[in-house]
């Protein structure tokens, strides 16, 4: 398959910039919606958006035309080059000044074919590697990232490929979406089964949240060595809602663990709860392995007499909960969650019997979310090896 310079038949078109006083409402007259990196996800997120006057956008060039991609170009390392796809928008738009538009130039490249090639794991970790970087952000490079030889068959070939890779995506996106319903589901049931905690809030159910628990402290504050073996390091991070991210995790040795207090070592059935960053994720220590856990996660023991974990984990991340704890975080750049609040937190302790019953059914859930994840993930591996193929003329 022949190759040629990206430059030579795509462009880079540079986001605007503009005063904090000119954002506006993106529905008002004269206005054009502006996307900004929090737009920039796997599709374009249209749920947040910002609004400029039409009249500061100087070049005609930098409104979005379906079949654009907006690539993040000033970001944290490991999300420089980030992009999505632009579809057919019901309204003018453009994109800010941490943004560029990337838009072919040449009837010969395919928009959606140079998503997909841009988007390809080959080809975002190359252009993560080219970014300048500064103290906290890093740029794009586009001179090095035009420089890139893109393969290119004939259109039919490059429709064709498309075809290929978006049947498989959607697979994926399906699976995603079926997971998140399961999420859905057990929300649902919390609530039909113990209702609002919140509705009759000045009754006498409420008992403070340190009153569920053993105790309520937080990991370790120490420098450690982070390996690449040896037993897990957990950080705000790696605490999703509702379970652990593995993946993506340091390691200290036996002689750093063993340094470690008891608050720094959770045990199966102990709750984690993130309260550096994005404050009030939760999930239940599973049976598995050694872990430890840094200042970010705050570690609670529930008390077994009177609770059971996989409730406490269902209670904190019950949007009635979560509207108020995301009220209680502290800070503006970085948000923090203060376990003296925590543990004063207005909480509910339904009976025993009522807790088991929904634990069975977390079992039950949980139990169908391993079988989809391992189906994710084997779809992964399908699509990467699809995308390997594809841009390298075995497709």
């Amino acid at each position: 398959m022949s190759k040629a310079r990206l430059g030579d038949y795509a462009k880079f078109i540079r986001g605007i910039t503009f005063k904090p006083a000119q954002k506006c409402d993106p529905r008002a007259e004269g206005a054009v919606a502006c996307m900004r990196t929090k737009n920039v996800q796997t599709d374009l997120d249209e749920f947040d958006l910002i609004g400029v006057p039409r009249d500061i956008i100087k070049n005609i060039e930098k409104m979005l035309q379906e079949g654009d991609i907006l690539v993040s170009s000033a970001n944290s390392w490991n999300l420089v080059g980030r992009c999505c796809y632009v579809p057919h928008l019901n309204y003018p738009a453009t994109a800010g000044g941490f943004i560029s538009i990337l838009r072919p130039t040449n009837g010969d490249l395919d928009p959606r074919y140079l998503y997909r090639w841009f988007s390809s794991d080959a080809v975002q970790s190359t252009v993560r590697l080219f970014g300048n970087q500064t103290t906290n952000i890093s740029n794009l490079d586009h001179k090095r990232t035009l420089g890139l030889r893109i393969p290119l068959p004939p259109l039919a070939k490059q429709k064709r490929i498309v075809g290929i890779l978006d049947a498989a995506d959607a697979l994926r996106a399906k699976r995603r979406e079926a997971l998140a319903q399961l999420d859905t589901l057990l929300q649902s049931t919390f609530l039909d089964m113990f209702g609002d905690p919140f509705d009759g809030e000045f009754d006498d159910k409420h008992v403070p949240f340190a009153d569920l628990t053993k105790r309520i402290t937080y990991g370790f504050t120490c420098p450690m060595s982070h390996l690449e073996t040896g037993i897990p390091i957990l950080t705000a991070k790696n605490v999703l809602d509702g379970t652990l991210d593995m993946d993506n995790v340091h390691y200290a040795d036996q002689h750093e663990f063993d340094s470690l207090t008891d608050k720094s070592k959770p045990s199966p059935g102990d709750i984690l709860i993130t309260k550096d960053g994005s404050i009030g994720r939760c999930a239940v220590v599973p049976e598995e392995g050694p872990i430890c856990i840094n200042q970010s996660v705050a570690l609670v023991i529930p008390k077994r007499s009177i609770v059971i974990p996989e409730y406490v984990s269902a209670y904190i991340r019950s949007f009635p909960v979560q509207q108020r704890i995301q009220r209680m975080g502290k800070g503006n750049a970085l948000k923090h969650l203060q376990i003296t609040e925590l543990a004063k937190f207005p909480s509910v302790v339904p009976s025993l019997d009522l807790q088991r019953r929904f634990a069975t059914i977390v079992e039950l859930v949980e139990r169908q979310k391993a079988r989809m994840r391992t189906h994710l993930a084997e779809l992964d591996a399908l699509f990467a090896s699809l995308q390997s193929r594809a841009f390298n003329g075995e497709l």
